[in-house]
């Protein structure tokens, strides 16, 4: 009906140009829909006015423009559309401090309050972020620490202890999940890293003690951290997280879970002797029977990332090695996924040919398709960097494979053979 009738144009949000259902002023004077503005101003990480691009006060709140919204619902009324019910308030700061300090109280209490925290997270971006600004993340991550040390400890004391363990235990997890649908911010995970090293510590028992679900919380929670948090943090990580994130990978609680475990990989791995830390916690085997069964894009992509990463040591190419599907699998990704999953699985054989090509693995390297696969690397469209280590592998080992019938003859003839 609406597409038949003129719509004033002030009825219409600048941004999604349809009539506001919940009409708020800006500093600069303009006029949006409440949702449209706050996804633009909380999820993009904008600070400019759409329509002016002034830069905004984001501390200021957005003023409801009551008049205009009464004024699009009696339009709506008058020519028959369906009315624009009125918004509830939104909740402001006062409000989550009040259910923090009840949070504070019994166990039924705190529960009652979370359970209300993150019903009022779910609702918007605008709601994440004034929790984030009233002290929910700080309040939660010591809620999830105190809860889960007390509950630990009962469980050690008191055999009969049981009913209060597992009060404990549901509000630890509530917390959690309340800090992962938070989306924290870069500044306030800094933050929580900063003020609560031993965080880190509590969330590592999490995944050593809790059920499948908080295990998959903690795992969501700490990705973001981790590719927040100072190297100096990262260079320090005990071999018993890789341990327990290695752990949530062979158990594939969830497909979300199991992402999140493989970017910690990828984001700690780069750090001092963490790539032997995740070795000796069994990462690349278990990474190696993912890639066998993914068929996702980004998955293959970054399991290929931590490979690459820990096949920069000897002793992740000794694992590599050791698993009978490893070459194969590896060599199999290219030219099926991505440009990027390519050059990291080409870099991966790379660190084979160059530090660990006995006779025996070159010859697995024939068998399995991995050279006929790098001739054919040279003969497409493939990244420089690909084609180069691609190019170098045949060479290194041009004396052994030149003989072979699957490699062209006048791909090899021009790599000499001393």
């Amino acid at each position: 009906m609406a597409d038949q009738i003129d719509i004033p144009p002030y009825f219409l949000c600048p941004i999604s140009l349809e009539i506001m259902r919940d009409p708020v002023t800006v500093s600069t004077g303009i006029t949006y829909d409440r949702e449209n503005i706050e996804k633009w101003l909380f999820t993009g990480d904008n600070t400019t006015c759409p329509v002016t691009k002034q830069v905004l006060l984001l501390e200021a709140d957005l003023t409801p423009n009551h008049t205009l919204r009464r004024l699009i619902q009696a339009w709506c009324t008058l020519n028959a559309i369906d009315r624009i019910p009125t918004p509830k308030p939104p909740v402001d700061k006062i409000q989550i401090v009040k259910l923090l300090n009840n949070a504070k109280s019994s166990v039924q209490s705190q529960m009652r309050s979370l359970r209300m925290l993150r019903s009022i997270a779910s609702e918007s971006d605008r709601n994440r972020r004034c929790m984030e600004s009233a002290g929910a993340v700080e309040f939660l991550a010591s809620l999830v620490k105190v809860t889960n040390s007390a509950a630990i400890e009962k469980n050690m004391g008191d055999s009969n202890a049981s009913n209060a363990v597992d009060q404990l235990t549901n509000v630890s997890d509530e917390a959690l999940s309340i800090l992962h649908y938070l989306q924290v911010s870069s500044t306030g995970l800094k933050n929580l890293m900063g003020k609560n090293i031993d965080f880190v510590e509590v969330l590592m028992q999490i995944l050593r003690n809790g059920s499948y679900q908080s295990r998959a919380y903690a795992a969501l929670l700490l990705r973001p951290m981790f590719e927040v948090a100072d190297p100096n943090h990262l260079i320090s990580l005990k071999q018993e997280l890789f341990v327990e994130v290695v752990r949530v990978l062979r158990s594939q609680i969830s497909n979300q879970a199991s992402k999140a475990s493989i970017q910690i990989l990828v984001e700690t791995c780069k750090w001092g002797r963490n790539r032997i830390k995740a070795v000796e916690a069994g990462a690349v085997s278990v990474l190696i029977e993912f890639l066998l069964e993914t068929t996702d894009k980004r998955a293959c992509e970054m399991i290929l990332t931590v490979l690459d990463q820990l096949c920069g040591c000897a002793e992740g190419r000794a694992e590599l090695l050791k698993h009978s599907a490893g070459l194969a699998v590896i060599s199999k990704k290219i030219l099926r996924v991505s440009h990027l999953a390519s050059e990291k699985a080409v870099k991966v054989l790379h660190s084979v040919a160059k530090f660990s090509a006995t006779p025996s693995v070159l010859q697995e390297m024939l068998a399995v398709g991995v050279v006929a696969k790098l001739c054919l690397v040279l003969q497409v469209n493939s990244t420089t960097r690909t084609l180069e280590k691609a190019k170098e592998i045949l060479k290194l080992h041009s004396r052994v494979w030149k003989s072979s019938p699957c490699v062209p003859r006048n791909l090899l003839s021009s790599y000499p053979s001393c």
